[in-house]
């Protein structure tokens, strides 16, 4: 049973072919002579003939090697015009794209994992809106978001990528001073009242649960909290590369994380490229999005 081709061995066929001598492809190729020969044999133990005959003075393609000449020629244009097409399709791809997304995701994990589509389109420019108002697609506020409700209205599409998990925390040197106390007797960092509709600000005022320190984004109540000044309620990933410690709480209150698109927008390849880099990045962190670290 022969070994499977590996059709970028085609160049190194090509080179050898052209330049006569190992010295002179590896030259062309920018690569060593050891590797312009192992790849030259596992060519030809991929299709079972001989291509070469091996003389002092270099190398002489056989009949069965000059009968691929033209068909390795085939595939080296195939490549060129692949090559050439995508390189096209990244200085094509330019523009702005807006994306509007919560503060806890953007920081720590959506931001950074863009980077590599600027890599790829230099001519790309994205815009990162955050914060906890909730932006309007319909109005083109923004040409696609990251949210953690599901909008019931307008023209928008909306995708479900996976679920962010919440937990009480506190600092190490918190907790442990305070290991039986009831949570009425902690400190909490909350929310101001301009976020009064929020779930954790909710949960708090439910449970008559008094903050001592208020804020109105998140970071900050994550910082408190690292400070030893009360217990937030956080998401999981953050929370845990934090280094923060879980308080048993009965929460309940994991959100949803939608992929939102204004409908007339969503042929455009420049946003959708970002969308797919966001679907990407949500469900390779899928797990640790949505549950405590053991």
């Amino acid at each position: 049973m022969t070994s499977p081709i590996q059709w970028d061995d085609a160049p190194v066929f090509l080179a050898v072919a052209r330049e006569g001598t190992l010295t002179a492809a590896a030259e062309r190729l920018d690569t060593g002579v050891a590797t312009i020969s192992r790849r030259i044999q596992r060519l030809e133990t991929a299709l079972g003939v001989p291509l070469f005959l091996r003389h002092q003075s270099g190398y002489v393609l056989t009949d069965e090697g000059r009968a691929l000449v033209p068909r390795a020629e085939a595939v080296e244009l195939a490549m060129q015009g692949f090559c050439t097409e995508a390189n096209r399709e990244a200085e094509d791809m330019e523009g702005h794209v807006r994306l509007a997304t919560a503060e806890t995701l953007a920081t720590s994990l959506l931001v950074p994992a863009l980077a590599p589509l600027l890599t790829t389109y230099p001519k790309l420019t994205i815009e990162v809106l955050t914060g906890t108002s909730t932006l309007n697609l319909h109005r083109h506020d923004a040409d696609l978001a990251i949210r953690m409700v599901r909008p019931l209205q307008g023209n928008v599409t909306a995708r479900k990528l996976g679920t962010l998990g919440f937990g009480l925390y506190g600092s190490t040197a918190y907790v442990q001073a305070r290991p039986s106390t009831s949570l009425s007797e902690h400190r909490f960092i909350g929310w101001t009242q301009q976020q009064a509709d929020l779930p954790a600000a909710r949960w708090l005022a439910e449970n008559e649960l008094c903050a001592s320190v208020l804020t109105t984004s998140l970071l900050p109540q994550l910082h408190a909290a690292k400070a030893g000044m009360g217990l937030a309620i956080l998401p999981h990933f953050l929370a845990s590369e934090a280094e923060l410690v879980q308080v048993p709480a009965s929460l309940q209150l994991d959100q949803s994380i939608w992929l939102v698109m204004h409908t007339d927008v969503m042929a455009s390849k420049r946003i959708r490229v970002v969308a797919d880099r966001l679907v990407e990045v949500i469900r390779e962190n899928r797990e640790r999005l949505e549950t405590a670290r053991s």
